[in-house]
């Protein structure tokens, strides 16, 4: 996609990598290292190339890890927002924000503050944690298999566990009861069925009481039978009555969307309201409006949260050509009990799903780095589907192939062709844009009016970092 008339084109100072500094993830005082550059102005077609070849803005500044040589590397991350269904731990927040909002009731409890780049609660780490001890049990789990499903199981046999317990003590103390009451050991006690006294005992006129592990399989049973029923018929209709308009008939067991949760209705007189606004805001990104582009345009823009009149939240994200890109969110921490990291998050993605309707390609969701090596840095996987970008042949991967290699070491290649290349490895260094002394050229052109040392092992350096098109699309800026 070719920049947009009227735009200025991108314009960077190159930064070599500097020396090892101390690491904000394992706190390691010389571990870690990345590469640079200064973003005077840049296309939002620039910035989607780079970060699809591993880089990331903060502000101005625009940075890719040096992956071979940091202490924790930082894999770029995409969630599929088309086929996005929200977890266990995703509905949690999203119920608990439409409980606060239309009752007003909530639960701090010993919620946690959370990162400003982190989008992580409590219940996502947890559920994460589960997941994770799940695949150290499995021994070579099958890639794909539903997490979900076997943490369910584990639940259930906790359930029954504990209704057994709770059975066995029950029984226990019946006994202690006999063994109190007739002076002599249980085991010599014969019990002699009798009426009960009013208002004690059981109801001998009423069916004995059921374990509640056979009232829910009972009642799945009921459902199974009630399904299979409801399936024949809704067979028989589609062969006799057929239905205009089949994809607006609602489906039985249909999960809940994303926007189900979100964009349900609230209560006339709900307690809270929330709005939402979004501005453009100060970013070395070009704002563009091209007529097949989404109607807000693409650009930076912060994503207001207004709770009751009062701004909460504010979320600040990148529309670009082919996602959103999440850059930070920062809060109220007094409003932290509600989430609003993981909450804000799932905002964003039934907004890139929105943007999708009117922008075909807009499909993706991109929540910054992925850092397995880090624990508390590992919720964003949770967002699935998800792809992380391979280091070396930069082609996206689903991120259940690329975890059991993370287990075993921290710097990975992903692609697992050994014959793939970065086919945007730049060969032909001359064509590379150079701004010189307010002049555009390129390099081979700029390389005879240089003064001083030579600094082409430098300008490949950045060449090769971020790749054959932006190299002759971008402007080097030169002194």
């Amino acid at each position: 996609m070719a920049a947009a008339l009227g735009t200025s084109p991108t314009i960077v100072e190159y930064f070599e990598g500097e020396d090892f500094y101390s690491c904000g993830y394992c706190k390691n005082e010389s571990g870690s290292r990345s590469n640079g550059m200064w973003a005077h102005s840049m296309t939002v077609q620039d910035y989607q190339a780079l970060i699809d070849r591993g880089w990331r803005r903060s502000g101005k500044y625009v940075y890719k890890p040096v992956m071979n040589q940091t202490c924790c590397p930082q894999y770029t991350i995409r969630c599929r927002p088309l086929h996005f269904q929200p977890s266990k731990s995703h509905k949690k927040v999203l119920k608990k924000m439409f409980k606060f909002l239309s009752k007003g009731e909530f639960s701090r409890g010993n919620n946690e503050e959370e990162p400003m780049d982190s989008q992580m609660d409590d219940a996502a780490v947890d559920d994460f944690v589960l997941k994770s001890k799940l695949d150290l049990q499995s021994d070579h789990r099958p890639l794909g298999e539903d997490y979900n499903e076997i943490i369910e199981c584990e639940v259930k046999e906790k359930e029954e566990s504990l209704e057994a317990k709770e059975t066995k003590e029950l029984n226990q103390s019946y006994d202690e009861k006999e063994k109190l009451g007739s002076g002599e050991p249980s085991s010599s006690v014969k019990v002699v069925p009798s009426a009960p006294k009013p208002g004690k005992g059981a109801d001998l006129s009423k069916p004995p009481c059921r374990k509640a592990k056979d009232i829910r399989k009972e009642r799945k049973r009921q459902k199974l039978i009630l399904k299979s029923q409801t399936d024949k018929l809704e067979g028989f209709q589609i062969q006799h009555e057929p239905q205009p308009f089949p994809s607006e008939k609602p489906k039985l067991n249909q999960p809940k969307s994303i926007e189900d949760f979100i964009f349900d209705t609230l209560p006339e007189d709900a307690a809270h309201q929330l709005e939402f606004t979004r501005f453009l805001c100060s970013s070395p990104l070009e704002a563009e409006s091209p007529p097949n582009g989404p109607d807000c345009g693409y650009g930076s823009f912060h994503q207001q949260y207004w709770l009751d009149g009062k701004i909460i939240a504010v979320g600040v994200i990148d529309i670009l050509p082919y996602c959103v890109s999440s850059v930070y969110l920062y809060y109220d921490p007094d409003y932290s009990f509600l989430s609003l990291g993981v909450y804000s998050a799932l905002r964003e993605i039934a907004f890139t799903r929105q943007l999708h309707e009117k922008t075909s390609q807009l499909s993706y969701y991109y929540m910054g780095f992925y850092i397995h090596s880090c624990p508390k840095m590992r919720y964003k996987g949770q967002y699935r589907p998800s792809d992380l970008l391979c280091p070396e042949t930069y082609v996206w991967v689903p991120i259940e192939q690329c975890l059991p290699a993370l287990e075993n070491s921290k710097y990975c290649r992903f692609n697992q062709d050994t014959k793939a290349v970065d086919e945007e490895r730049v060969n032909e260094l001359d064509r590379l844009r150079v701004l010189y002394k307010r002049t555009i050229m390129p390099y081979n052109i700029y390389k005879k009016r240089q003064k001083g040392p030579s600094d082409e092992a430098i300008v490949q350096q950045y060449a090769d970092l971020v790749g054959q098109t932006c190299s002759e699309r971008m402007l080097l800026f030169r002194s």
